[in-house]
């Protein structure tokens, strides 16, 4: 997922696309542009750093490897933790992972907006997809570790593909794209995970101030009230706005056969 401060540009279809020996098109000019919302915590320092290193990146490196890499890189994540059942080693793999999977998925956009190689349908979508089966991979990879109940890291991704799908359409209705949720954002949400990695890695047997609560099941269960908080927030506001916008007439006339 590419990363924008405040009010940078998204693009959302607007009108239907045409189709041509079967493939469907659209040109560039059915796309508007969409408002990006980046109120996280880290959100400016992040900013400047995907700049410094987007323009010391080598003009071999393209966004689409970078975007191999966030993808092959959360693989990796939710493999080590699976491994983590059996050495711990893989939490502290799971964190190594974590870091280049932001710098491939953050980084990527920055390259195509600096080179001007910006292909916007492309970009919305892969990296969407790819966000989505990332999300999967590692929710999977939790599930199988050992550190945390399958139960909870199932409720996580079920509330991560929730919020996701409320911040997609939005995005098409409202033309309004918010990457994060109350000051948090993905790269909050790597650091907390990678943070907790490091944690049970030198401490395994650590629990949550002294309770018999798993610091991950703690955690997980937080994520979850969290995201599902968020996406009923959201939900709401959006389908108010929504309703104001396109409020019917109150006298509507009838007629009758």
């Amino acid at each position: 997922m590419e990363l924008q401060t405040h009010e940078v540009k998204a693009t959302v279809p607007v009108v239907a696309y045409k189709s041509t020996a079967g493939v469907a098109t659209a040109p560039h000019d059915s796309f508007r542009n969409a408002t990006r919302v980046q109120q996280s915590f880290t959100a400016e320092i992040e900013r400047r750093a995907l700049a410094w290193l987007a323009a010391r990146l080598p003009a071999r490196v393209q966004s689409d490897h970078l975007t191999l890499l966030g993808f092959v890189a959360m693989f990796l994540a939710g493999s080590c933790y699976a491994l983590a059942r059996w050495n711990r080693v893989g939490l502290l793999l799971a964190a190594v992972c974590l870091a280049l999977n932001w710098f491939g998925d953050s980084l990527d956009g920055s390259i195509a907006r600096l080179r001007n190689r910006q292909r916007p349908r492309y970009g919305f979508y892969v990296d969407h997809m790819i966000d989505t089966c990332g999300g999967l991979f590692l929710m999977s990879g939790l599930a199988l570790s050992g550190v945390m109940d399958w139960r909870i890291a199932l409720g996580m991704f079920i509330a991560f593909l929730m919020l996701s799908i409320e911040t997609y359409l939005a995005t098409y209705t409202l033309g309004s794209f918010h990457l994060s949720h109350a000051k948090l954002g993905p790269t909050e949400i790597r650091i907390l995970l990678a943070a907790g990695s490091l944690v049970l890695w030198a401490h395994p047997a650590a629990r949550v101030w002294g309770t018999p609560y798993r610091l991950f099941d703690f955690g997980g269960l937080i994520a979850i009230a969290g995201m599902g908080t968020m996406f009923l927030a959201a939900a709401i506001r959006h389908t108010r706005d929504l309703y104001r916008m396109e409020k019917l007439p109150v006298n509507c006339a009838t007629t009758k056969n």
